[in-house]
């Protein structure tokens, strides 16, 4: 008897299943090792682009002092965010594929020897957290993108926190199963991957009579490995498309299910009013004044006094976390000369407060290499059009490069840091 026909055999009392006799004889032939191994190899590269993308994001609006993100190219965090979502969204339709070819694996009855107990144990802990963290980042990064927010924990810093926690449980997982995604890389024979299947294909009767059909019965071919691997594929595409609109404007047609469609007032969308924000009457207020201070000294700005100062113009994308993005051509002072016009700026971050006093990203700090670049305005205008009200108006910051959330609205105060 051949090697892998003693495997079969020696597997055989090691096979029996939890689940009934019908649902046993039911299994699809596409439940196999080349399903799982192969939409787990997807979901894995799945996982490291979120990883990496979810950092950048991350590292932007908390940098350390290492940490270093450049203001040209002016599209790179629109990218960098737009794909994190997109993925993110792909990675659903993987999820359910790679669920539905192990499930029943996790109904086996399997005698453990002694000395396997604790890596098995370990091994089904592995999955349980690696399920429990991927399930979590995509639930709540969905809702994230809808603005919704039925938990009360901070969004931001739990799902960071379980980003590691994620790629850890990859990793584990990973390294136990290399062998299984060697065998199916290396396109090994059926029977061999038939042995490493504690529920075999359907096409093979390497589980005896025990899976045998009563007589008369025949088992209907079902979908077939390829072409369930082909689903998989076309599915994920498809969901894909579905959102990627929001940060790709010419794929908005298709994109049915965006939470943002790039449309909204002065054709920006917007993720915070100003009702919300509290500032409806101190942003009209005709004592408005904006404070800046640069150099040791300090001086006020109104409004016209802002429209009476040298313009600029900036076409520069703004692109939420949420992964949305829009372009915009932008109006306004350039903050270097508005510093100028102060005091000696020397270098500095600078700093930005927001009339708002009720939300988390009331300031910003904003890295010296921004503060000095053309393109970074005191915005005034939008599309040829003053500030709405929920836009940012009387003025707003806008810089290249930066996620939204630091694009500081309702402007009270610029200040330059020692």
């Amino acid at each position: 008897m051949s090697r892998i026909g003693t495997l079969m055999k020696q597997r055989e009392p090691e096979q029996d299943s939890l689940l009934p006799a019908v649902l046993t004889r039911r299994i699809s032939p596409a439940r196999s090792t080349t399903v799982a191994a192969w939409s787990g190899m997807a979901l894995g590269v799945g996982v490291l682009i979120l990883f990496v993308t979810g950092m950048i994001s991350h590292l932007i609006q908390h940098p350390p002092g290492w940490f270093w993100w450049p203001a040209h190219p002016v599209w790179l965090y629109r990218v960098t965010q737009g794909v994190h979502v997109t993925v993110g969204v792909m990675m659903i339709p993987l999820l359910l594929v790679k669920f539905w070819s192990v499930y029943p694996r996790f109904f086996l009855k399997e005698p453990i020897r002694p000395r396997e107990a604790l890596p098995r144990v370990l091994e089904r802990l592995s999955v349980a957290v690696l399920i429990g963290a991927i399930l979590f980042q995509i639930v709540t990064g969905l809702f994230n993108t809808a603005q919704f927010y039925p938990w009360k924990f901070f969004f931001t810093t739990t799902h960071h926190a379980m980003a590691y926690v994620a790629v850890g449980a990859v990793i584990v997982h990973v390294a136990v199963k290399i062998p299984v995604v060697r065998n199916v890389l290396s396109r090994a024979p059926k029977a061999a991957e038939a042995a490493a299947d504690p529920i075999p294909d359907a096409s093979t009767d390497v589980a005896g009579p025990r899976n045998a059909l009563p007589p008369g019965n025949t088992r209907p071919p079902g979908l077939s490995r390829r072409a369930m691997l082909a689903a998989a594929g076309a599915g994920t595409v498809v969901a894909g498309l579905a959102v990627a609109g929001q940060s790709v404007p010419f794929l908005r047609w298709v994109s049915v299910l965006a939470p943002r469609s790039g449309h909204g007032p002065q054709g920006v969308p917007i993720n915070r009013t100003a009702a919300a924000a509290a500032v409806t009457e101190t942003a009209r207020s005709p004592q408005y004044v904006l404070t800046v201070r640069v150099g040791g000294r300090e001086r006020g700005f109104s409004r016209a006094e802002l429209e009476a100062l040298p313009q600029s113009d900036s076409a520069l994308p703004i692109a939420c976390v949420e992964g949305w993005s829009a372009q915009g051509h932008w109006s306004g002072v350039r903050l270097r000369d508005l510093l100028a016009s102060v005091g000696e700026y020397r270098g500095g971050d600078v700093r930005f407060v927001s009339l708002e006093t009720t939300g988390i990203y009331g300031s910003s700090v904003l890295p010296h290499s921004f503060a000095t670049d053309a393109s970074t305005l005191i915005a005034l205008r939008l599309n040829g059009a003053d500030l709405t009200l929920d836009h940012g108006y009387p003025c707003r910051l806008i810089a290249p490069n930066r996620p939204g959330v630091l694009q500081t609205k309702w402007l009270k105060s610029i200040e330059e840091l020692s």
